[in-house]
């Protein structure tokens, strides 16, 4: 028993000793790699990307960035200040318009900052919790845009469709919980995605090819199961942003056959004049969106670069287009408009 003993306790100094001796030889690059390599490494940050390819002119499309995000910020500001101020303008018709307002100005004041970091400065590292909160607050305010927009086509039904009944549908009180249940619905949706996307643990390479976070992105950076993210994100968007363009869609059939019912000519036109700005608005908004479903569903890796444009065409046009579309639009708020700036 003891003759037991005394070789096992040989043969456990010798295999230290072969460990000591073996670290010995493998020099530092090795015995840090081979540590590495025994351990789950976890980055802390993200690195982004600009435009790949273009990085020598990254200061020059700067410029028109930044021209974008000025013309957007000053726009939507002004509208709701005039909305606001103006006490004609008290309608749930531009209530909505100052919604979608609001939610055009977090779009684009939630892709400035690393946006701009990458074109002006190059600077490419974004922290966990600031991509997570990043992508919670585009996808969130997009979903709320959507709810939005669909608010709106439900307003020019009832308008055209039921005239007499529009008084008594939309009161203040009902349009404001109409906005609260838009901005719930948008945080109860994207709430538990950017939780699930926090229990990942990411050991893969965290280059992500925008120059900000998206959740699908994010996603494919994670060293684990994501089929419950992949089916919850899908599923979430059918149900939101596919429901919402459902229903625009129906209410529209519902807005055309009424008009066409329509014995006048000049009413008929008339009718429909006053939807082309909602129609404009959501054909930009739905447009880019819908197309680069289709092209990471079904093209080739040879249109990247047609997938970033098409990705920043998506959250920059939008914020752009809506003030420039409305305020030609409307000649109310245009004349509201030209009286602010003439003062």
């Amino acid at each position: 028993m003891k003759r037991m003993l005394c070789d096992d306790q040989n043969l456990w100094i010798q295999s230290t000793l072969a460990r000591k001796k073996s670290s010995k030889l493998l020099g530092p690059a090795q015995y840090i790699m081979s540590a590495v390599n025994d351990t789950k490494f976890t980055p802390a940050v993200f690195l982004l990307t600009g435009i790949s390819g273009q990085e020598d002119i990254h200061l020059w499309i700067s410029v028109p960035f930044c021209l974008m995000y000025i013309i957007s910020i000053v726009g939507n500001s002004v509208i709701l200040f005039i909305i606001k101020t103006d006490p004609s303008l008290d309608e749930p018709m531009y209530i909505f318009l100052s919604m979608l307002a609001i939610s055009d100005l977090g779009l684009s004041i939630s892709t400035i900052p690393t946006m701009l970091g990458i074109f002006l400065f190059n600077f490419r590292e974004i922290s966990f919790n600031a991509c997570f909160a990043q992508l919670f607050f585009i996808h969130s305010l997009q979903c709320i845009e959507s709810s939005v927009l669909l608010l709106m086509a439900f307003d020019r039904f009832i308008a055209i469709c039921n005239p007499l009944r529009y008084a008594s549908i939309f009161t203040l009180p009902r349009i404001a919980k109409m906005g609260l249940v838009c901005v719930l619905r948008g945080v109860a949706v994207m709430l538990p995605l950017t939780i699930l996307l926090k229990q990942f643990r990411y050991c893969q390479a965290n280059v992500l090819s925008h120059s900000y976070c998206l959740h699908q992105e994010v996603m494919k950076m994670a060293c684990a199961d994501i089929t419950v993210n992949n089916i919850f994100g899908l599923f979430t968007k059918l149900v939101t942003m596919g429901l919402d363009l459902l229903l625009i869609f129906l209410s529209y059939v519902m807005i055309l056959k009424t008009v066409l019912s329509i014995a006048s000519y000049d009413q008929c036109l008339r009718a429909l004049n006053t939807c082309v700005s909602h129609l404009c608005a959501i054909l930009l908004f739905y447009t880019p969106d819908i197309s680069l479903v289709v092209m990471y569903r079904f093209w080739n890796s040879s249109s990247h670069l047609l997938q970033i444009a098409l990705s920043y065409i998506s959250l920059l046009v939008p914020p752009l287009m809506n003030p420039v579309v409305y305020s030609v639009k409307s000649k109310h708020l245009r004349a509201r408009i030209i009286r602010v700036f003439v003062k």
